[in-house]
């Protein structure tokens, strides 16, 4: 009988022990599941947060463009363009040494249309006082082995060894399907496309990717890590037509009408992105106003979409 009272004894304990140990378990895996969750979730949720924040630029700090204010690269409307007769005419200015973008491609077959409603919604009201993107180059910036605000020079065998590093991180991407999430028009002029993820790797993850594999690139890069967007338009002036509608609406809330019609027609397209650029820009901003360039393309290696 001492050897069971004894067994009882020892054994609540025991189990109480146990018991508490495998809650506290799965308490801890119900926390970790969460936590990895969220996670994965965070990076869209921050994403629109931000667009929502670049949405308010315009009304929070009015249209800085017509007063030829500084644009998103400490760069002034006077050094990437010219309006003059309402003529508009890019500036070419070389980048010593060259900068070095990795973006990702947008194939014309999406580009394309989307170029087109941007054309057809802004062209009636800006004369030539608009700059339109090249549809052909539409592009999500990544990540600068070297931009004009940090230059990280290269030697010619240094800049191919970058060019395979990203190669390298190209096989290990996923394509993205994406979603038009909305357009904005920021205070400096751009009319910006903001994009979500539905499905392939995450622009913070290639980030850390292109990060890893260039690691003399400047520290301070020039987006924030979830951003996805593509430069459509510039806007340089004043709309042509305002004046008809002035005493309707103010020229700021002409601005949001053009953008809400606009929104309203490519709001929702959907897109899939398959290729990443290393490019060597031999003018500033090549890229954006059609300049010297060398693209090499690496097709997003990973099929898992």
């Amino acid at each position: 009988m001492s050897r069971v009272r004894n067994y009882r004894s020892i054994s609540k304990p025991a189990i109480w022990i146990w018991l508490i140990s495998a809650l506290t378990f799965y308490l801890l895996f119900l926390m970790a599941s969460r936590n990895s969750t969220e996670w994965s979730i965070s990076n869209a949720e921050q994403r629109s947060r931000l667009y929502e924040k670049m949405e308010k630029d315009l009304e929070d700090h009015g249209a800085a463009f017509l007063k030829q204010g500084e644009t998103t690269q400490s760069l002034s409307l006077s050094d990437l363009f010219i309006l003059k007769d309402g003529a508009v005419t890019p500036v070419l200015k070389a980048a010593n040494p060259p900068v070095r973008a990795n973006v990702l491609y947008l194939n014309p077959e999406y580009s394309v249309p989307i170029a087109d409603a941007v054309r057809s919604i802004f062209s009636p009201h800006f004369d030539k006082a608009i700059w339109f993107q090249n549809s052909s180059l539409y592009h999500f910036s990544m990540f600068h082995g070297s931009h004009h605000i940090t230059a990280v020079p290269a030697s010619e065998s240094e800049i191919e060894a970058e060019a395979n590093a990203v190669r390298a991180v190209s096989e290990s991407i996923c394509p993205l399907k994406i979603t038009l999430d909305r357009v904005v028009l920021t205070s400096t002029g751009v009319l910006v496309g903001c994009w979500q993820v539905d499905s392939g790797s995450d622009p913070v993850t290639i980030r850390q990717k292109l990060r890893n594999a260039l690691p003399h690139a400047p520290a301070k890069q020039l987006y924030d890590a979830v951003m996805l967007h593509t430069s459509f338009a510039r806007l340089l002036g004043h709309p042509s037509s305002w004046l008809e509608e002035a005493n309707k609406v103010s020229e700021l809330q002409f601005f949001h009408e053009l953008v809400s019609r606009l929104n309203n027609k490519i709001r929702g397209t959907k897109a899939t992105v398959g290729e990443l650029w290393y490019v060597e820009e031999y003018d500033i901003l090549a890229l954006a106003l059609d300049g010297r360039m060398k693209v090499r393309k690496f097709q997003l290696g990973c099929s898992k979409v």
